[in-house]
């Protein structure tokens, strides 16, 4: 970030957000992106206007607890920069947060359904599962309290009857995560509709994950630490949702002994 000047990404953040507006992922003045400057500081789109029609003077400078540095005058950090810096204190790789309000994703939110199956390769690579973090009231701490235990182990999360957030090491890093996220419960809804989708096999989504290893993909993934992993078998995504989206555990110990187990499988 140090080469690119505050104000080329302040251009950044605006362009970002006429892409949400213009793709449908929010309507009127929802949704907010962040970006981190350095630990100390971050700019954030500001509260009360359009994603699709801001210009680098609305975007806001915060420091790490969400306080003012700097804003014009009739500008204020939108008020869910609690979220973003919840996101920001547990993931030191995070340099970018978007949260939106795309159609489907926020639609399998409100019914209360996770992302968990396993249907094309570029949901299983780049995503794995997307929980549900339950629901909390905009602005207040819930929302940052009920996302935290999802972040180590997950680049993208519903929140339950609100929307979508995705976090990563870049903005367009971020911003591509929500498409992601959106074009997956798309074709997941409309499968549905037809019938319901054929899933992949345990082997076919294990080999997969195998992909994503080699690749050496930046970000956290559900692959080695979900709890339905315990016995080598694969993650959230071929869970069908029954872990209830509380897929992750706390405890290295745990994590250490489902990482050898998957790599005992694969032969290495």
């Amino acid at each position: 970030m140090a080469s690119v000047s505050e104000y080329e990404i302040k251009k950044q953040i605006c362009d970002i957000g006429k892409r949400i507006y213009n793709r449908g992922m929010v309507a009127a003045n929802d949704g907010n992106i962040s970006v981190k400057l350095n630990d100390h500081e971050f700019l954030c789109t500001p509260t009360g206007v359009s994603k699709g029609f801001m210009t680098p003077e609305y975007i806001c400078k915060v420091d790490e607890k969400g306080k003012v540095i700097q804003a014009n005058p009739g500008f204020r950090p939108s008020s869910e920069i609690k979220m973003h810096m919840r996101v920001y204190d547990k993931r030191p790789d995070v340099n970018s947060v978007v949260h939106a309000h795309p159609m489907y994703a926020t639609s399998f939110a409100i019914a209360g359904i996770p992302l968990t199956q396993p249907i094309m390769p570029e949901a299983v690579i780049a995503l794995g599962c997307v929980p549900i973090a339950e629901y909390g009231c905009p602005s207040t701490d819930e929302i940052p309290d009920n996302v935290e235990k999802y972040l180590q182990y997950f680049d993208a999360v519903l929140l339950e009857n609100h929307g979508a957030l995705t976090y990563s090491d870049s903005l367009l890093a971020a911003y591509m995560k929500m498409e992601s996220v959106e074009f997956y419960a798309q074709l997941l809804y409309q499968a549905r509709v037809l019938g319901g989708p054929k899933e992949f096999t345990p082997e076919q989504v294990e080999q997969l994950y195998e992909i994503r290893r080699k690749f050496g993909m930046k970000g956290k993934h559900p692959a080695n630490v979900c709890v339905n992993a315990k016995d080598g078998k694969p993650s959230c995504h071929g869970c069908g949702g029954s872990c209830g989206g509380s897929c992750g555990g706390d405890e290295a110990k745990m994590i250490a002994e489902i990482t050898k187990k998957v790599m005992e499988q694969l032969g290495k």
